[in-house]
């Protein structure tokens, strides 16, 4: 069965967490005892209605304020597909937590209040959806029950986005109207918009085609470990484990190790319940070679006639997520793939306005929530793709030495 990663997103007090939980009761798909919980918290909040933003909101901080703070996933299962969903934060403050739920998302639901119509976050979070290469953007146009399921309030919303979207790099882009509140055109579709011609939110979410979205072009696989167990009946092997990054590799294709250069065959693939005649990702398995090549953590395998960059010096779009400044003169750690490296930040080439995509100039530190362009130094080169063509070995993380806390996750250019 296919998984399907999606995250929601957009202003504060759109609808994100109504939305999502919404689903989750309309799919049955949580248990007794949480629908039981919710209710007592609407209760006690003296709420008219059981409050379905409960359902995701889990910190005593969210559910006080009536606002998303952190990332909550949740998990459901229709008979067409798996999810996990990520309901990610609508406040400016709180965008890197957006940025590290979408991250890894295929599709991204950007709701939007009709009366409000487009605004400032909405443009914010429309804009890293296609940054972070979300393939598929569907636009769910929430609150018509509160202006009737009038038709004309609907288009003006569309109008508004599709003139902003000319801006931004999106493949697929669908509308919805709905009421997360009511449940209309969510699970079913609603009577009370006849005008509307397309399906409800659960079907286009059941049925979006999501398998050409991974890189099947490129091999690559980042070497996580080596494995020798050292046993009797197999003393001498060597198995290669990682996870698949993209491409497929098959059982006496030619490989070529880097950083030595050096090539290989594979003899033999390993999965978790046994041999496998080919690996494509997100595959995790045991490859063995048919020489031995002095392999370690951090390198990579791919095919000698399609091979990713080498290089010391890396261009990257960079989000800044600690709450301390940028410090130029710091050292941090690099991870990238299964490779660790130092690095140096050699310049910071602009700060990118991303409400207006205006690219301003200013040599001033990186702060939270910050998007700029960066160009670093490594220690050692690394092997990658541009994060437009592969966004697993176009992505990196830096780590503060100091505090050993993530500071920021870049996309490679």
């Amino acid at each position: 069965m296919d998984l399907l990663r999606l995250i929601t997103c957009g202003n504060v007090d759109d609808g994100k967490s109504t939305l999502l939980g919404r689903l989750l009761h309309d799919t049955k798909s949580i248990f007794e005892d949480q629908w039981v919980a919710v209710q007592r918290a609407s209760e006690r909040r003296g709420d008219a209605r059981t409050d379905l933003a409960l359902l995701t909101d889990g910190l005593r901080a969210e559910r006080e304020q009536g606002i998303t703070i952190d990332v909550a996933y949740r998990y459901f299962a229709t008979p067409r597909r798996k999810f996990i969903l990520a309901d990610c934060p609508g406040h400016q403050q709180y965008t890197r937590n957006m940025v590290t739920g979408a991250s890894s998302a295929q599709l991204a639901l950007l709701l939007v209040d009709v009366r409000k119509g487009l605004t400032e976050q909405t443009c914010r979070h429309a804009f890293i959806t296609t940054l972070l290469r979300i393939r598929h953007l569907i636009v769910c146009v929430n609150k018509m029950d509160l202006v009737g399921f009038a038709q004309a309030d609907f288009d003006r919303v569309r109008e508004q986005f599709m003139a902003f979207a000319e801006r931004l790099d999106a493949a697929d882009i669908q509308f919805i109207p709905l009421s997360a509140l009511q449940g209309d055109n969510v699970v079913e579709k609603s009577a009370r918009m006849p005008w509307y011609e397309g399906a409800p939110l659960l079907y286009t979410l059941e049925t979006v085609y999501v398998r050409n979205d991974t890189n099947l072009v490129d091999p690559r696989f980042p070497v996580q470990t080596v494995i020798r167990p050292q046993e009797d009946g197999a003393p001498d092997f060597r198995g290669l484990a990682g996870q698949v990054a993209s491409g497929v590799l098959r059982e006496g294709d030619e490989v070529v190790h880097l950083p030595t250069g050096f090539t290989s065959r594979i003899r033999a693939i390993h999965g978790p319940s046994g041999p496998v005649a080919e690996a494509f990702p997100p595959m995790s398995v045991v490859i063995e070679l048919d020489r031995d090549l002095d392999v370690s953590r951090g390198d990579l395998l791919a095919r000698p006639n399609n091979q990713p960059n080498q290089s010391q010096d890396l261009e990257v779009m960079l989000c800044w997520l600690a709450s301390a400044p940028m410090d130029p003169a710091r050292r941090y750690r690099l991870l990238h793939t299964t490779r660790e490296t130092k690095c140096l930040v050699r310049e910071v080439r602009y700060k990118l306005d991303i409400t207006t995509l205006h690219r301003n100039p200013v040599p001033t530190p990186l702060e939270m929530n910050d998007l700029a362009r960066v160009a670093l130094h490594c220690q050692a080169p690394l092997f990658w793709d541009s994060y437009k063509k592969n966004r697993q070995t176009g992505s990196i993380v830096l780590i503060d030495e100091a505090t050993n806390a993530t500071v920021a996750a870049g996309m490679i250019l």
